[in-house]
């Protein structure tokens, strides 16, 4: 579920834009889990691939990161991809709003992922939904260690590849579920938008 054209996006209104604190947000977790873990930038963009000046800048909340850039670099920090965008959490029931969801999508709207979790702390679990535009097939590099998909479809067919294993075609009502540190993808054979619904689970995250 990553690729370097991804960006986060706010569906607040029809014209998307991103969210004004999301930059400062993940700069500050990202320097204190890479110094957590005695990180210097150097070390962490050779890890992940990501250079050392866009490290920086992010850090900073000077850039806005691709999608695809966070992957890289929560793969190479060896924690949940939400540990970067993570707020602090209220200790009462919350309501995610669909009108105020955070979506991540592809710069041609052909692929969509709503996290339906808050982004507020550590979690071994993260729970999205999934749309995938008539006839897209979306590939997602490897994440990290351990991590295993299990996927439902909600609308549509769609054909699932994992690793070297044979793809397998899904219909509505069908799950699977797959070790997700391989390269995959998610590819709909139908001419109408597919919908599915993920469980994402890490091993346990680094403290």
């Amino acid at each position: 579920m990553s690729d370097a054209s991804f960006r986060l996006e706010s569906h607040e209104t029809e014209a998307k834009h991103v969210s004004v604190d999301l930059p400062s947000i993940v700069g500050h977790n990202l320097r204190r889990l890479r110094v957590r873990q005695g990180y210097s930038l150097e070390r962490l963009a050779k890890q992940s691939g990501v250079s050392r000046a866009m490290l920086g800048q992010i850090e900073t909340g000077k850039s806005v990161p691709t999608i695809g850039t966070l992957w890289k670099v929560a793969t190479a920090l060896g924690v949940p991809f939400a540990r970067l965008i993570a707020t602090e959490s209220p200790h009462h029931p919350q309501v995610l709003r669909r009108t105020d969801a955070k979506l991540l999508t592809s710069n041609q709207g052909q692929f969509t992922s709503r996290a339906l979790f808050p982004f507020d702390g550590e979690r071994q679990v993260e729970f999205y939904e999934l749309r995938l535009a008539p006839l897209h097939r979306e590939d997602a590099d490897p994440h990290a260690a351990g991590t295993r998909e299990n996927l439902v479809v909600a609308k549509g067919a769609v054909e699932i590849t994992a690793g070297a294993e044979r793809p397998v075609v899904l219909s509505a009502g069908d799950a699977i579920l797959f070790d997700a540190d391989v390269p995959h993808s998610y590819r709909n054979l139908g001419a109408e938008e597919a919908v599915l619904f993920l469980v994402m689970t890490y091993v346990e995250s680094i403290g």
